[in-house]
């Protein structure tokens, strides 16, 4: 039955490429979909953000709200010693507090005259910058990188000096670029003397549109916060992050931690199986429907060949074979189009995410449970879809077969 089979197919080369078309693409997109949704699962446990995984934020929650979500009770919850108390949890590189300066559309400017502050001005004069307040300890958390000057640190935050920091967009916005000569800018009249200016930062980008003064400074000049709640910035220690999210809130307030909520990082593995459980789900319906289409093509092609070797049935039923050996005849043939079409798609598959793999400089990864069965369910499709045409086949009779 095989040397019978062998010859049906390799005598119409292009018909059997073609029917194996579908079972190729079906099962290749099988081993793509698994193979590409393990290694971008991977990736994503691997490089997960070094910098979302070492950061810990706490809200203030002891804050009151109306129903419209404005900040009513203007006292922090936060210790005026908020850096030295984080400072002294195992686990902490930096961490301090930071809050918006509750100052209503501030206009800053380089200018002491603010007459003619606007939006649209073109000498310096900025209407709209947001004003941040931060403590040193916050201020290192961020991991600012700087392109002219220098931070400041707990001499101006004590002593509640006017200095500030620029964003690298602020600093643009206001005409500033550099701080040698000791530039000020004014906040609503007030003179700041800019120490520096900030380039870019790991942490809160917003403070690149922003100006930075001390916490001190802030509370002693503003009050404490209005519009939003204060909130604490925490960099840890890789692998840290968990156990001063818990520590955080009892460390700051003792007597009553429910003031403060510490939001942990996501959890990478959580994080990743969630990708890869949407990922896979959603192509591999996409690979099923390939299989669906690749089993109906075989089907349609085994019954044509069926319809068309009818005098050849007859033919060998008349010299003495049996009805199993036609049946035999054309489940060989459609089973071998079927594990030919797994065998391509297979490799197919390994070759895409190998490629894959390669061009974005990602490991590849290959779960031997979706590559060494994916050859089988090539098997398995062309023996199902020759099935019934076989079957139809062997029904034949010899002397209406001799007819044709």
């Amino acid at each position: 039955m095989g040397a019978e089979a062998l010859a049906g197919i390799v005598q119409r080369p292009v018909r059997s490429g073609l029917t194996m078309l579908g079972t190729v693409l079906g099962v290749g997109s099988f081993v793509a979909v698994l193979g590409l949704t393990s290694t971008a699962a991977s990736q994503i446990g691997d490089s997960f953000s070094v910098l979302q995984n070492t950061t810990v934020t706490v809200d203030d929650t002891g804050a009151s709200t109306d129903g419209s979500g404005t900040y009513q009770d203007p006292v922090m919850d936060f210790p005026s010693d908020t850096d030295d108390r984080l400072d002294q949890l195992n686990g902490v590189v930096d961490g301090g507090v930071w809050w918006n300066v509750p100052l209503r559309n501030p206009t800053v400017s380089a200018r002491p005259d603010v007459t003619s502050a606007s939006s649209g001005a073109t000498d310096g004069t900025r209407s709209g910058l947001h004003v941040l307040a931060a403590s040193p300890g916050a201020l290192r958390a961020m991991q600012p990188t700087l392109s002219w000057g220098a931070l400041f640190n707990d001499f101006h935050q004590q002593r509640k000096e006017r200095v500030c920091l620029l964003g690298s967009s602020s600093a643009h916005l206001l005409n500033i670029t550099q701080v040698g000569n000791q530039p000020a800018v004014f906040i609503n009249g007030a003179a700041y003397t800019v120490l520096g200016v900030i380039a870019d930062t790991q942490r809160l980008p917003q403070s690149l549109l922003s100006v930075i003064i001390p916490a001190g400074t802030a509370l002693d000049a503003y009050g404490a916060p209005v519009d939003d709640p204060a909130q604490a910035l925490i960099r840890t220690r890789t692998g840290a992050a968990p156990l001063i999210a818990r520590q955080a809130p009892l460390a700051l307030q003792p007597d009553h931690p429910d003031l403060l909520r510490a939001v942990p990082p996501v959890d990478p593995h959580a994080l990743r199986d969630e990708i890869s459980t949407d990922m896979s789900g959603l192509f591999l319906i996409l690979a099923a429907i390939c299989l669906v289409v690749g089993a109906v093509g075989i089907a349609n092609t085994t019954l044509v060949a069926v319809l068309e070797r009818t005098g050849e049935i007859g033919l060998r039923r008349a010299l003495g074979a049996r009805r199993r050996h036609i049946t035999a005849q054309f489940l060989t043939e459609s089973t071998a189009l079927g594990a030919l079409g797994g065998l391509t798609g297979t490799a197919t598959g390994v070759a895409v995410v190998i490629g894959t793999a390669l061009a974005r400089s990602w490991t590849a990864v290959l779960e031997p449970y979706t590559v060494l069965p994916a050859p089988l369910i090539g098997v398995v499709i062309g023996f199902l879809a020759g099935l019934y045409p076989a079957l139809r086949a062997a029904r034949i009779e010899p002397l209406e077969a001799l007819r044709h």
